[in-house]
């Protein structure tokens, strides 16, 4: 059998401070069930600070219910298990009407607290109220620290501009040579970066509190919408029937873009290339057969395809960049 390789993660790390600071704490202020605020700190401890502080809030709210449902059905009816299991049937569906589903389990440790105590008094009250401040406030506390993961973003944004830059040069080669051996693995690598690389940039956003999107998510999301374009012209390209004149002039503006692929915003010169490549194609001479037809009209495809490509770019902002060209 084959066992993975044991590491231990900023999220286990987390976990396991916040339980003991809960139990030490609820220890020092001797508060009874004390080591159930290291289950609620445990329960609280979320991958990003917005989860985090949902989660504190769902299942408080969720516990003040629990407490009120205790009150009306234990002190009203009986501490008998059957009271306890239509209180249950009764409660879930209003955690889940409400949208407090996730505190089920924390407010279930409240529950079993006033069941097992046979007397909702005003000292419980105020105990367990205590237990959800100290473990709630102890997961938030250890859940504000979270590691920076610019620098991997960074390195995702470096991997895929030179991926679209190396693509570009092979579409080039082919319409300059009319063939090529190459895999298409930069196409399958830039689309394994995109996935990976927006799902860490949503972390991102989550884990700023006020922030409700980022530069690098808009950054991965714009160049996932380019890579849709890239993916539509290959099939033009590799179908062409012929290799026309035109073809020398889509290769040599593609050949310049791909040699600029950065994370600047200069877009613009770029699209008045290509209206310029655009007039040097109207001047060309007409087709003189099909095939050559069929060449020249898959080949202006493209240049609108690209046209639309520079437009994305020209609609993001962009990183600060020392480059004065980019696509």
């Amino acid at each position: 059998m084959k066992l993975k390789r044991f590491s231990i993660g900023y999220r286990t790390l987390k976990t396991a401070a916040g339980a003991a600071i809960a139990i030490s704490l609820a220890q020092l202020f001797e508060l009874d069930y004390y080591v159930s605020a290291g289950i609620l700190a445990i329960l609280c401890i979320q991958p990003t600070k917005k989860k985090s502080i949902k989660a504190a809030f769902s299942r408080f709210i969720a516990s003040l219910i629990a407490i009120a449902y205790a009150l009306v059905f234990f002190e009203g009816l009986a501490y008998h298990p059957l009271v306890l299991g239509v209180l249950i049937l009764l409660f879930i569906p209003l955690l889940v009407s409400l949208g407090f589903t996730e505190g089920f389990v924390s407010s279930s440790v409240i529950l079993m607290h006033i069941y097992d105590s046979k007397n909702l008094t005003g000292g419980l009250f105020v105990n367990e109220l205590m237990l959800m401040a100290i473990g709630f406030g102890t997961a938030l506390l250890v859940n504000m620290y979270m590691p920076s993961i610019e620098r991997k973003l960074d390195s995702y944004r470096s991997d895929i501009e030179d991926l679209y830059s190396g693509i570009f040069k092979e579409i080039v080669v082919y319409l300059r040579q009319g063939d090529t051996d190459w895999s298409g693995k930069e196409l399958v690598e830039a689309a394994e970066i995109l996935r990976k690389a927006k799902a860490l940039a949503y972390q991102d956003v989550e884990n700023h509190v006020t922030r409700l999107e980022n530069k690098y998510y808009r950054y991965f999301d714009m160049r996932e919408q380019q890579f849709d374009i890239i993916e539509r012209i290959l099939p033009k390209i590799t179908a062409l029937p012929v290799m026309v004149g035109h073809s020398g002039l889509v290769a040599d503006f593609l050949e310049d873009l791909g040699e600029h692929v950065h994370s600047g915003n200069t877009a613009q010169h770029y699209i008045n290339k290509l209206e310029a490549l655009k007039a040097d194609f109207a001047n060309l001479p007409l087709p003189q057969n099909h095939e050559t037809f069929l060449a020249m009209a898959s080949l202006y495809q493209v240049i609108q395809e690209m046209e639309t490509y520079l437009q994305i770019k020209q609609s993001y902002k962009g990183f600060h960049n020392k480059k004065t060209a980019e696509v």
